[in-house]
Order: C-alpha cells, then structure tokens, then sequence
C-alpha cells in the first residue's frame, strides 16, 4: 500500500531540509502552500530566524483580486521587495515539499522577477 498524500509530503520536506539550509548571507525562502493562501518566509537556520515573511491575507494583498496563481506572483514581488529593504540578495529556495508548478512556481517567478536570486 502507498503513503498518503500528507506523508509523501513530509518525507519530500525533510529530504529538501537535508539539503537546504539558511545561512546569514544565504537564507532559506520557504514557502508554505494552503487549500486558500500563500505564505514565504525568509529564514536564518543559523540562528533559527524569520528574517521577513509576506502572506496573501496581508493587508495590502488581501485587498488584491485574481486567481491564486496571480496572488501567489504579488506575494513573491512582496517577498523581493522586503527582502531588498533587508540587504537580503541571493536566496536558497525551499518548496516545502510541494511540487515546483502553479502556485509555487508563480511565487518563485514574482520573486525573480523583482530582483531576488536563487
């Protein structure tokens, strides 16, 4: 018999964590994908820190009309934004154990696109 949906899920997000880790001068841009928003989080494993985070049910976002996929690339502009206030350039990314398509990968475009690396 095969794992369920929510187990194949943890074991994808703990082989991703092996790997990925955030460091001060590259921290891990994690993304947290529910059934109605989208939440990213930019994180110092090192010191076990959430630099900055954005969500679609922040006030500015909230307000914003679209698809998912659409609200999911204003969240990933949001997170660039923030993260350049912060002096924060190059990110490692961190799917979450999603798989990167929809959603994820519109966050991770946004981001992109307003100037973040990874």
């Amino acid at each position: 018999m095969g794992l369920s949906t929510s187990e194949r899920k943890q074991r994808i997000r703990r082989r991703i964590r092996k790997v990925s880790t955030g460091t001060a001068e590259r921290p891990r841009l994690s993304v947290f994908r529910s059934n109605k928003e989208i939440y990213a989080q930019v994180i110092d494993d090192k010191q076990g820190a959430t630099l900055v985070s954005v969500s679609s049910k922040d006030k500015d976002l909230a307000k914003e009309k679209g698809t998912k996929i659409e609200i999911a690339n204003l969240v990933g502009k949001a997170i660039a934004a923030k993260c350049k206030e912060a002096g924060i350039e190059k990110v490692a990314f961190d799917r979450g154990g999603n798989l990167y398509h929809g959603r994820v990968k519109s966050l991770a475009d946004g981001a992109r696109e307003a100037g973040l690396n990874f």
